[in-house]
């Protein structure tokens, strides 16, 4: 999920980080699919706090994506 959300064109991503459902269904997917990738504990540390205050860990991903194109800590 992490490689098929990074490879989005950057307005697509912007798109799906602004709607507020939707951006929580992404951030869970591609955090716990960079967990599941990497096996570490700080992915499992981000995925487990983006499972429970993933609105606010997605309004930072807008900010993260607008300015470098990639989620925050799942390049």
């Amino acid at each position: 999920m992490k490689k098929w959300f990074n490879s989005l064109p950057r307005i697509i991503k912007l798109i799906l980080l602004l709607i507020p459902c939707c951006n929580w269904f992404f951030e869970i997917t591609v955090r716990w699919s960079n967990f599941f990738e990497k096996k570490n504990f700080f992915s499992l540390l981000i995925a487990v706090l983006v499972t429970f205050f993933g609105l606010a860990f997605g309004w930072v991903d807008f900010v993260w994506v607008l300015f470098f194109n990639h989620l925050l800590f799942a390049r």
